[in-house]
């Protein structure tokens, strides 16, 4: 078959011709989805065709001489990269400066008739050739930048160079047969009798103390990405206005420093009244994160205004160092801070406003005069913003401290969403970036018979290359800044994503591919850099080659007790890799006492989430028999508790010592890291997230039921903490 000018121009723009579905069946990519999508990506526009857009691509290359960024390994010397040059310009000297991250340089010149010629192509009229240029000696790691002078060129053109390592960082404690183990939680769901109605960072530095002391190795959490002070509603944390700052809502407002100076601050939360919202914020079995955002918020803003005149005005030591932290964190703070301070002004006078893109119309680019003239007018508003996130990570940065204080094999363990919400700050900042009309989805499968969209906007893979991957690597240091491991979520994103083009269903959509060798050999640049293990989320239908990838880049799996099955029942423990974290359920499935139950089932049939009623029975018959053969499993390993048998008929109530078996049998895997949820160590019914619901169900709010003050004199815990130490061999942390 002739290939046309649209299969070629979505071949350059990734589009895939087609997949296989999960029911074995291929589906092949219409014309009208490719179109849509080429629209989205900005590479068609509404009156043009292929044709020019194809001739554009093709050409390129030829034309700028150098391709924008070359990933390449450490130890593949020597390291290659293709140069585009005239052919009339063959043996003129061409001089070249190659700049390494460290500050040295190194210079020469070379004549591209001497290099070995790999194509040719005429474009316009003038002939161009294809040559390899090779560089011999080993480079560092990092970011590098080659430039070239072309005879007669205007000016030089670069090259960002990226020198990586094989394998992503792995820490001592998951070395050789090393297993660490820990608990997982949200933040916001951890009661206390001193948070302020929601989990916060000294909560969370109290858990990590409490797991070092019980000989855990990891503490585990969902993303920690911040959302949106004006709009506290929208809690979803995959849902983020940006994925490179964090919720400023996880402030513990009476360790902020300013706190203990300003009395004002002081007398307003000593206040009868405030103390009583707060017991009432403290009180709900749901967070109420308007009344947080209320409380904190305007406590916040004085201690602000405390800061300026007392720190900022008198150039004080800690007003000297929140200007470090302006500094440091440049112009994408800058950003963020003006965004949210922008989208807070544009909400008051009108509450419908719910982001960017329903700003008026000046103010949705970021280089505007507009947005210039907005932050000189309203600089202390700005500042704000980005007082809190240096106010955020000093108190992160406080729990990664902790963290290494109290041995922790790992540490703290952070999740990256695998978008953000499209009227957000990132997606205000790198709008020329994102296909931001298309939204991230899934294809049709037995759970969405018409496929899924997630609403949020995917990056375009030829821009994220043009701007050397500058997104991807920011946003990885973002995330593994004060963190031991970093999980990435739908980490096959990083080698396909399946984009609904605007104004289509989700099952007219397609995928598209990215350049998953160099996204790879960023991320294990970046972990050894920042001395985090990688854990990549690859649940559900995973194509082969990713998990073929991850393995050898040193990369954790992720397996779930009950979704590892085999013929005849559920896998043994030494049937699980040692590469891998394993945990029994997570947040977007049903605790291990609802799915004992059959809850998340009739939870689902009453929200009429199940498209048949056909799968509603073929998965309640297969949940029946997942019972007696998770018995069956635990017999096996003599982990039954005393008076259960794994007969069929006699399936018993999930009491606190079968959860502890079944968490027993999972601690036998040689896996390296074993998470377990605090909601089934507390032995809860509901589950934090039901996929597919919004309003229908309070998804990111339910608080776990203990107090944290508690947890070290519930018996629960101690018996799960007992187990785990004999299971995994790992023996309490000595320090204070």
């Amino acid at each position: 078959m002739t290939e046309t000018a649209l299969d070629r121009l979505s071949r350059h723009a990734g589009i895939a011709p087609e997949y296989w579905d999960i029911w074995g069946g291929i589906h092949r990519t219409t014309d009208a989805a490719r179109v849509a999508t080429l629209r989205a990506m900005r590479v068609i526009a509404e009156e043009s065709g292929a044709g020019p857009a194809l001739k554009e691509r093709e050409e390129r290359p030829w034309r700028r001489g150098l391709p924008a960024v070359a990933v390449l390994r450490e130890e593949a010397v020597p390291y290659r990269w293709e140069i585009c040059f005239e052919e009339r310009f063959s043996d003129w000297p061409h001089r070249w400066m190659l700049a390494l991250e460290t500050g040295e340089t190194r210079t020469g010149e070379f004549r591209p008739a001497e290099l070995a010629r790999l194509d040719q192509r005429e474009v316009d009229g003038t002939h161009y050739l294809k040559a390899a240029f090779e560089w011999r000696e080993r480079l560092p790691l990092g970011y590098h930048r080659f430039t070239l002078e072309p005879p007669q060129a205007a000016s030089p053109i670069a090259l960002t160079l990226i020198i990586a390592p094989g394998r992503c960082y792995v820490p001592p404690a998951l070395e050789g047969a090393g297993r660490q183990w820990g608990p997982a939680l949200p933040l916001y769901a951890i009661r206390s009798r001193r948070n302020w109605g929601m989990g916060d960072f000294t909560d969370l530095r109290d858990v990590l103390e409490a797991a070092g002391r019980a000989g855990a190795g990891v503490v585990g959490l969902n993303p920690l990405h911040a959302l949106y002070p004006h709009n506290p509603e929208h809690c979803s944390p995959y849902s983020a206005s940006s994925r490179m700052f964090l919720n400023a809502l996880y402030l513990d407002v009476e360790a902020v420093p300013e706190f203990a100076e300003c009395g004002a601050a002081r007398r307003q939360v000593a206040d009868p009244r405030f103390q009583a919202r707060l017991d009432a914020l403290r009180a709900t079995e749901l967070v109420d994160y308007r009344g947080v955002a209320e409380a904190k918020l305007a406590v916040l803003r004085a201690l602000h205004r405390h800061f300026r005149e007392h720190h900022l005005a008198k150039h004080t030591p800690r007003g000297d160092a929140f200007l470090s932290f302006q500094r440091a964190g440049g112009e994408p703070l800058q950003r963020f801070a003006l965004f949210h301070a922008l989208q807070e002004h544009f909400h008051s006078q009108d509450a419908s406003i719910h982001g960017w893109p329903a700003w008026p119309h000046p103010y949705r680019d970021p280089a505007a005069p507009q947005v210039r003239e907005y932050l000189a007018t309203n600089g202390e508003r700005v500042e704000f913003h980005a007082w809190l996130q240096w106010l955020a990570d000093e108190q992160l940065a406080a729990c990664g401290q902790r963290s290494r204080e109290f041995g922790l094999g790992v540490g703290l363990y952070r999740d990256l969403a695998v978008s953000v919400d499209r009227a957000g700050a990132d997606a205000w900042a790198w709008r020329d970036l994102l296909a931001e009309p298309a939204s991230i989805g899934a294809p049709p499968d037995d759970f969405n018979l018409h496929g899924q969209d997630w609403g949020l906007p995917p990056f375009i893979p030829e821009r994220l290359t043009e701007c050397a991957y500058a997104p991807f690597v920011a946003t990885l240091r973002a995330n593994m800044k004060h963190a031991g491991a970093l999980r990435i979520d739908h980490v096959m994103g990083l080698m396909r994503l399946y984009w609904v083009p605007p104004g289509s269903k989700p099952e007219d959509g397609c995928y598209v591919h990215y350049p998953f060798y160099d996204l790879l050999g960023i991320l294990a640049l970046e972990s050894q850099r920042n001395r985090c293990l990688v854990i990549g989320e690859d649940l559900g239908t995973v194509p082969d080659a990713v998990r073929e990838a991850l393995a050898p880049l040193g990369a954790l799996s992720c397996r779930l007790l009950i979704f590892e099955k085999e013929r005849g029942g559920f896998k043994p423990p030494a049937a699980y890799p040692a590469q891998a974290l394993v945990a029994v359920t997570t947040h977007d499935l049903p605790t291990l006492r609802g799915y004992w139950l059959g809850h998340d089932l009739e939870l689902r049939a009453r929200l009429d989430l199940f498209p048949s009623e056909e799968l509603r029975a073929q998965l309640t018959a297969a949940r029946a028999q997942d019972r007696p053969q998770l018995l069956a499993a635990l017999q096996r390993e003599a982990l039954l508790p005393q008076g259960v048998t794994a007969e069929p008929a006699c399936a018993p109530e999930m009491t606190g010592e079968l959860a502890l078996a079944i968490h027993a049998y999972l601690a036998r895997t040689p896996a390296g890291l074993m998470t377990m949820q605090m909601e089934d160590v507390l032995g809860e019914l509901e589950q934090m997230n039901v996929p597919g619901t919004t309003t229908q169900y309070p998804n990111w709010r339910r608080k776990l039921a203990l107090e944290l003050e508690q947890w070290a004199a519930d018996p629960r815990i101690s018996a799960f903490t007992e187990m785990l130490r004999r299971e995994r061999g790992t023996e309490p942390a000595s320090t204070n």
